[in-house]
């Protein structure tokens, strides 16, 4: 039976309840304080291994000199790589020649003139007499083809190599033939006259025997625009044929002669290359230009023939070689390489007063 003036400690805080005085429990930790786990993460972690700080420095040590290494390496695959490149540059400048043959093989040598007769281009003198004496010289060449596909160019140039041609023809007593493609006209007709015979296509172009010089004037767009040309010049022709200038009488007739002279040179060079072959015209030398057909009419050519006829019908043999000499590619970067430090040399000329 309970005792009504009991308190019930249940509900009376200040009474101590029964459990407060048993004794303590232990509880259970937490899996970061567990002395077991503690234990297993030490034996983990290489910082509590004895010595790791060696260790480690060596690893950084090696990792280092392999990247040494690798960077050396990757420098003398590159040194060397640019070493190859100038030395084979080198080799095919040297050795640029034309093709060799074999002197016991009989063969007609091929010059080709085609494009623009001007000096630097592959129809220049420089490359093409270069490529004759290389054909004149071997002896397996039985007779030499010009190969000739140009609308004209230098006289200079076409003079050069006209001389040439009549210079290893006596020498090595061999005949050379023309053989005209599309164009053989002006310059390059310069040129083929020195052949021994001239074969043509029917519808070939053929002739254009004169000579021009051309130009512009700008004055009267000047008058029109307010423009004043400020020329100083010392010597009375420095400024011939100043295209900012009116035109002066006295410099025209001057040209005038100077390309008449040239023409003469011309006509003589045609007159001794084609000798009584020639029915000469009055047109003949005006400048004007004829088919292939019409060109065989008129002595400016011999027949109607291509380079397969002939090698197979004139020279006898069907064995053909070029030796046209031609850019390769180390000439054609060479080229570039020379361009651009050009470009800049004249950038830099440029803020000079030009004096020609």
């Amino acid at each position: 039976m309970n005792d009504p003036q009991r308190p019930d400690p249940s509900t009376d805080p200040d009474l101590l309840r029964e459990s407060d005085f048993r004794p303590n429990q232990p509880e259970s930790l937490p899996p970061y304080n567990n002395p077991v786990n503690q234990a297993k993460k030490s034996a983990a972690d290489p910082t509590n291994a004895p010595g790791w700080e060696r260790a480690t420095l060596e690893k950084l040590a090696f990792a280092a000199l392999n990247e040494q290494k690798a960077t050396r390496r990757w420098k003398t695959f590159v040194r060397l790589a640019w070493l190859g490149f100038f030395v084979a540059l080198v080799w095919m400048l040297l050795h640029r020649g034309t093709p060799a043959s074999d002197a016991t093989v009989p063969h007609t040598a091929v010059v080709e003139i085609k494009g623009e007769i001007a000096a630097g281009a592959d129809a220049s003198a420089e490359f093409v007499n270069a490529a004759l004496r290389a054909a004149f010289e071997d002896d397996g060449a039985k007779a030499v083809v010009l190969l000739i596909n140009s609308p004209g160019g230098s006289p200079v140039q076409a003079g050069m190599m006209n001389d040439e041609i009549l210079r290893l023809k006596a020498k090595h007593k061999k005949p050379v033939y023309a053989v005209v493609e599309e164009t053989c006209a002006s310059a390059a007709y310069y040129i083929a006259v020195s052949a021994d015979k001239i074969y043509v296509d029917k519808a070939s172009i053929v002739g254009s025997i004169g000579v021009l010089m051309d130009g512009f004037g700008f004055t009267g767009l000047m008058d029109k625009l307010g423009v004043e040309r400020r020329l100083l010049t010392a010597g009375e022709n420095k400024g011939f044929l100043d295209p900012f200038s009116p035109q002066n009488e006295k410099q025209r007739v001057f040209a005038q002669a100077m390309l008449d002279q040239i023409h003469q040179q011309f006509i003589a060079v045609v007159k001794a290359g084609r000798g009584k072959r020639l029915k000469e015209t009055p047109e003949m030398f005006s400048g004007l230009f004829w088919s292939g057909q019409q060109a065989v009419e008129l002595g400016l050519a011999d027949q109607l023939g291509n380079l397969d006829y002939v090698a197979r019908e004139v020279v006898k043999t069907d064995e053909i070689i070029d030796y046209t000499r031609r850019d390769n590619v180390a000439e054609r970067l060479a080229k570039k390489f020379g361009a651009a430090m050009g470009e800049g040399a004249m950038k830099a000329f440029k803020a000079i007063p030009a004096l020609r």
